[in-house]
C-alpha cells in the first residue's frame, strides 16, 4: 500500500501545483465589488474584464497549446507559474481599470499554458494503469483549485483586512512553493527540443479523435458557460438581490459550484463515461432552471442549490468529455488535443459572459441572467439529445 502512494506522489504532486496556479484566476471573483467601489465601473465592464482573462487562455491555447509535446511540460508550466505571479503583482499595484486588464490578462495566460500541459503532466506521472484515476486527479485539480480560489480570497477579505493586498500576497507565496515542487518533478517528454526551437502550429485533432471529441466538445461548452457567468455575475447579484455582503460567503458561494464539480467527477466512476456526457447535460439544465427560480424569486437556497446541482452536472459532463478525448488521443499529441477542448470550454466562458453583460444596462441583471439561461437551456438539451443519439466512445468501449 504504501509502496503504491509513493508511486503516487509525482502525480499527487504536479496536481497540487495545477491548483495553486487555477487558483489564482479565480481570486478576484469576491473582489470585484470592491474594485467596483474603488474605480467606479460598471456591471458590463466586470464581465469585460473577466472574459479578457478567457480570450487570454483562448489565445495562448491557440497559439501554444502543443508547446509542452515538443520544449518539455516543466518549461511551459514554469513559465505559467511566472505569468500567474505577474498577474499577482499586477492587482498588488491596482491604481486603475488598466491594471485589472491587464492582471486578468496575465491570469489568462498562465492558466492557457497550464490547462492542457498540467493536465497532460498529470497524466504522464501516473503509474502504469492509473490513466483513469490520474484523469480525475488533474480535473479535480483544475475545479478545486478553481474554487478554493474565491474562498480563500472571500475569506482573507472579510476577516484578515487589506482586502485588495493580503489575498495576493498569499497567492504569490504559494507559487514560490509550486516552483519549487515543479522544479524536484521529472521531466516526461523525451528528447524535449530547445524552447527557442518550438514552432507555433495551429491545435489539430488526430482522425481517431474527431468522433469522440465533437461530442465531448459540445459538453464542455456548455458547463463552461455556466460556470463563466456564475463567477462574474452572481457576486453582484448576491450582493444586490439578495443583500449578501459578507465577501467570505459570496466566495463560498462561487467556490461551491467548483467543488460541486469535483463530486461529480468522482461520480463519473460509478456512471461510466458514456453515461456521464447525456447525464451531466441533463444536471446542467436543472442547475439552470434552479439558477433562474433564484433570479426570479430572490432566494439564496434556490442559488446555492443551482451552484450544485449545476457544479455536479459540469463535473459529469466535463470529466466524461476529457477522459474520451484523452484516452484517444496519440500521447504525442496529448497536450495539443486536450488545448484544442479547452479553447472550445473557454469561448462558453467568455462570449456568454460578455452578453449577459450587455444585456444588464436594458434588461437589469436578473433579466440578462434568464436571458442567457434561456440560450444555454436550449444549448444543454440539444447537447444531451445529440449525446444520447450519438454517445462519445472511449478506446475501451466507454
Amino acid at each position: 500500500m504504501d509502496r503504491d502512494l509513493r508511486g503516487w506522489w509525482p502525480c499527487l504532486l504536479s496536481g497540487a501545483v495545477f491548483a495553486v496556479c487555477m487558483a489564482g484566476t479565480t481570486l478576484p471573483t469576491p473582489l470585484y465589488g470592491l474594485y467596483q467601489d474603488k474605480f467606479g465601473f460598471s456591471e458590463l465592464t466586470v464581465t469585460v474584464v473577466y472574459a479578457v482573462y478567457a480570450f487570454g487562455v483562448i489565445g495562448v491555447l491557440l497559439l501554444a497549446g502543443n508547446m509542452s509535446d515538443a520544449v518539455g511540460r516543466r518549461p511551459v508550466l514554469l513559465s505559467g507559474l511566472g505569468f500567474a505571479a505577474a498577474s499577482a503583482v499586477c492587482f498588488l499595484c491596482a491604481s486603475g481599470l488598466g491594471w485589472l486588464f491587464a492582471g486578468r490578462l496575465l491570469s489568462g495566460l498562465s492558466a492557457g499554458l497550464f490547462t492542457g500541459a498540467a493536465t497532460a503532466y498529470v497524466m504522464d506521472l501516473a503509474p502504469r494503469g492509473g490513466a483513469s484515476k490520474a484523469t480525475l486527479v488533474a480535473t479535480a485539480a483544475n475545479m478545486g483549485g478553481l474554487g478554493c480560489g474565491p474562498l480563500l480570497a472571500g475569506l482573507l477579505a472579510q476577516y484578515a483586512g487589506w482586502p485588495l493586498t493580503l489575498t495576493f500576497i498569499v497567492h504569490l507565496a504559494l507559487l514560490a512553493g509550486s516552483a519549487v515542487v515543479l522544479l524536484r518533478l521529472p521531466e516526461t517528454v523525451q528528447d524535449p527540443q530547445p524552447v527557442r526551437s518550438a514552432r507555433t502550429q495551429r491545435p489539430s485533432l488526430p482522425a481517431q479523435v474527431r468522433p469522440v471529441f465533437v461530442p465531448a466538445a459540445i459538453a464542455a461548452f456548455v458547463g463552461f458557460a455556466l460556470f463563466g457567468v456564475f463567477t462574474s455575475v452572481s457576486p453582484a447579484f448576491l450582493a444586490e438581490s439578495l443583500n449578501v455582503s459578507n465577501h467570505a460567503a459570496i466566495g463560498l458561494v462561487v467556490a461551491l459550484a467548483f467543488f460541486a464539480s469535483t463530486a461529480g467527477q468522482l461520480a463519473v466512476g460509478r456512471v461510466g463515461l458514456t453515461r456521464s456526457l447525456p447525464l451531466g447535460c441533463s444536471a446542467l439544465l436543472a442547475g439552470l432552471a434552479l439558477l433562474a427560480a433564484a433570479l426570479r424569486w430572490d432566494l439564496l437556497s434556490l442559488m446555492v442549490l443551482s451552484a450544485l446541482v449545476g457544479g455536479c452536472g459540469q463535473g459529469l459532463a466535463f470529466r466524461g468529455a476529457l477522459s474520451a478525448v484523452a484516452e484517444a488521443s496519440p500521447a504525442d499529441h496529448r497536450a495539443s488535443v486536450i488545448s484544442t477542448l479547452f479553447v472550445v470550454a473557454y469561448a462558453g466562458i467568455s462570449v456568454p459572459v460578455i452578453g449577459v453583460g450587455v444585456l444588464v444596462k436594458p434588461l437589469g441583471l436578473e433579466g440578462a441572467g434568464l436571458a442567457f439561461i434561456a440560450c444555454m437551456a436550449v444549448l444543454a438539451t440539444v447537447a444531451g439529445i445529440y449525446l444520447l443519439l450519438r454517445p462519445a466512445e472511449t478506446a475501451d468501449g466507454g
